[in-house]
């Protein structure tokens, strides 16, 4: 399997959020500069994305933007070309897509949530993406609780079937990782239809058009306080 598989592939990190439920904990600071073990989350981020070969970034970037573009000048990293496109008001994560669209120039494009990770491979999801003939497939994981997030139902043959909102109480099952692969052709459909990827793009597609791809890995958000505490054992684990 080809190991600098996104090399030739843009990235898209979605930054703009304003971080609401953390905001006690870490106030006027963006999500995707949390301090955790001696770093800011983008530094564990973009080292997850150089260890596939990505070579250039776009960031999508709202709430304290200006906090990340100093952060991104000061800290460059070998063999990675950063672009920074700033949204004026909250665009939703269709909408924060859509405004960096003018920057994308690969036909493949990767799409991460900036407050996530997930202690999987990127080159096996490109792999997939590529022989599922499908213009957009999901990263998934398969948890243990899933009381946070919405269900994703996958069939045998890896095309999503439907979403289920988030139930207390709903147990095991797939969820969404955040982590998209988008042929660049369907970009323009995204902002069309709704401000948000989630709700407005991929639950209002027929079932079988994206493909979903689960592993079993362990998965952080640092949107809630909770999360946050726990990702310096996480990281420690997966990231160092």
């Amino acid at each position: 399997m080809k190991k600098n598989c996104l090399s030739d592939i843009d990235v898209i990190v979605l930054a703009g959020g304003l971080g609401t439920r953390i905001a006690d904990i870490l106030p006027q600071t963006p999500k995707i500069l949390a301090p955790i073990n001696n770093h800011p989350f983008i530094f564990f981020l973009l080292s997850w994305l150089k260890k596939f070969g990505a070579c250039r970034i776009v960031f999508s970037l709202g709430y304290l933007a200006d906090q990340v573009e100093v952060y991104l000048s000061a800290n460059p990293f070998e063999g990675m070309d950063f672009l920074v496109v700033n949204e004026d008001k909250p665009l939703g994560t269709a909408g924060a897509i859509y405004n960096a669209r003018s920057e994308i120039r690969s036909d493949l494009v990767l799409v991460i949530n900036g407050d996530s990770l997930i202690d999987a491979n990127l080159c096996e999801f490109v792999a997939f993406h590529k022989s599922g003939e499908t213009s957009a497939s999901i990263l998934c994981n398969l948890v243990s609780e899933s009381d946070r997030y919405g269900l994703v139902e996958i069939d045998k043959n890896n095309r999503i079937i439907s979403f289920k909102e988030k139930l207390a109480n709903q147990g095991k099952g797939n969820i969404s990782t955040g982590v998209y692969l988008f042929n660049a052709s369907i970009l323009d459909e995204l902002f069309v239809l709704g401000p948000s990827i989630e709700k407005d793009f991929f639950q209002k597609q027929p079932a079988g058009r994206v493909a979903g791809m689960a592993v079993v890995g362990e998965f952080i958000d640092i949107g809630t306080p909770k999360d946050l505490r726990r990702a310096s054992n996480f990281i420690d684990k997966y990231f160092n």
